[in-house]
């Protein structure tokens, strides 16, 4: 597609008035050299003409674009802009061709970075090296525990802009205070920890927070006081059931969902597995990048092994990326997200009328299901790879024949 020549007059104009003219073809090249349909590459440069006729009206040069400047186009101008058709008014559309441009003024100097440095973001990224290395916590784990510390930080920015401190006591009851206002008993409880955990590792630096660590106080949750949500046989079935041949990257999805139900795996596990993680002749599954910080080995079921085997053979597309699940969309060279997985199974359960949203139930399920044909709960706690045995104790409540079994007449009944 040639970069000028085949669009619309309007955002030509746009295009060759503005600052980002030339850059626009290596643009384009950046697209149609990571697999972008022609339609897709005319709607981001339209987006990008788009953009440039916005910045050129306010004299904002190319070297102050920044993720800021894409920020106001996006959140002031679209929500009420006029301007002459064709345009593109799609915020996720608009987002996704701005963030191509931006990496295009990377890469072509212009730009050192798509923001300037951030001490927040420097004392995050510190922060999050910490909990993967010494604390080797999960990669959600992890993203929730920095979106706490984000929060903060910006929190007491509000009052001090002097460099990256250790808040107050006075900041920190006012920002929990803050957080407690708008979120469940079970977030606070997670509240609790990661601003626990950020003061662990400011004191690894130095910092004097035995006096902060008593102003964190957990609400009462009682973490296993809910009974686990389970899917009942007929419910699996008709999970599985939701895949009709017509549905767009069927194979890919039931093979996903086959991991969730029939081996329990968490979405970040799904989406890290390898080609050279499944042993096809021994019909085994290697999990090396779990919660546990551990390579655990899981025998393979033949159902979960042939649909992975049909989306290997039928749907996959070509790509040197070696992860088992791959996008179908450009860019075809970069892994899925988690968000893949949980958009997959939502979708199945509206598709078969089920009331359930979350991922988590399946693994509830299926040690359920473990229980109910005779399993232990050790057995529960390797097949689900949970750390501690503890973990797995919850499931006791839905063990109804051993509960049956230990259950004690009420009193005044016939026995």
């Amino acid at each position: 597609m040639d970069a000028f020549e085949s669009l619309h007059p309007v955002p030509a104009t746009w295009l060759r008035d503005s600052d980002l003219a030339p850059f626009v073809p290596a643009y384009v090249r950046r697209l149609v050299d990571r697999g972008y349909a022609a339609r897709t590459v005319r709607i981001y440069v339209y987006s990008v003409a788009h953009f440039a006729h916005w910045t050129r009206r306010r004299r904002i040069g190319v070297g102050d674009l920044a993720d800021l400047v894409v920020r106001r186009f996006i959140d002031e101008h679209l929500p009420r802009c006029a301007c002459p058709s064709p345009v593109q008014r799609c915020r996720h559309q608009v987002r996704a061709a701005l963030r191509q441009l931006l990496i295009t003024l990377i890469e072509a100097g212009v730009l050192t970075s798509s923001r300037g440095p951030d001490a927040i973001e420097d004392q995050l990224g510190r922060f999050d090296a910490y909990m993967q290395r010494a604390r080797g916590l999960a990669d959600t784990t992890r993203v929730r525990r920095l979106s706490v510390v984000r929060s903060l930080l910006q929190f007491c920015a509000a009052d001090d802009s002097d460099a990256i401190a250790t808040p107050n006591a006075d900041e920190l009851r006012r920002f929990i205070a803050q957080e407690l206002s708008r979120i469940s008993p079970a977030s606070a409880g997670s509240l609790a920890c990661a601003l626990r955990g950020y003061l662990r590792f400011q004191a690894l630096g130095g910092a004097r927070v035995e006096h902060l660590l008593p102003v964190i106080a957990s609400p009462a949750h009682w973490r296993l006081a809910p009974l686990p949500q389970t899917l009942s046989v007929g419910e699996v079935a008709r999970l599985l059931g939701a895949f009709p041949p017509e549905l767009p990257s069927r194979l890919r999805g039931y093979a996903m969902v086959r991991c969730l139900v029939d081996l329990g795996l968490r979405e970040r596990e799904v989406v890290s597995l390898e080609l050279d993680d499944i042993d096809w002749e021994a019909g085994t599954l290697r999990i090396c990048k779990g919660k546990s910080r551990r390579v655990d080995v899981l025998p393979l079921p033949q159902t979960t092994g042939r649909a992975i085997a049909d989306y290997l053979r039928s749907e996959r597309p070509t790509t040197i990326n070696r992860r088992v699940f791959v996008r179908h969309v450009a860019p075809l060279d970069e892994p899925i997200r988690p968000d893949v997985v949980r958009n997959t199974v939502r979708q199945a359960y509206r598709r078969c009328g089920l009331p359930y949203t979350r991922v988590h139930v399946l693994r509830h399920t299926l040690a359920a299901r473990l229980l109910e044909t005779g399993g232990t709960l050790k057995e529960v706690a390797d097949i689900l790879r949970h750390r501690a045995l503890d973990t797995s104790m919850i499931y006791a409540k839905v063990d109804i024949g051993r509960l049956a079994a230990v259950a004690m007449p009420w009193p005044g009944s016939v026995a």
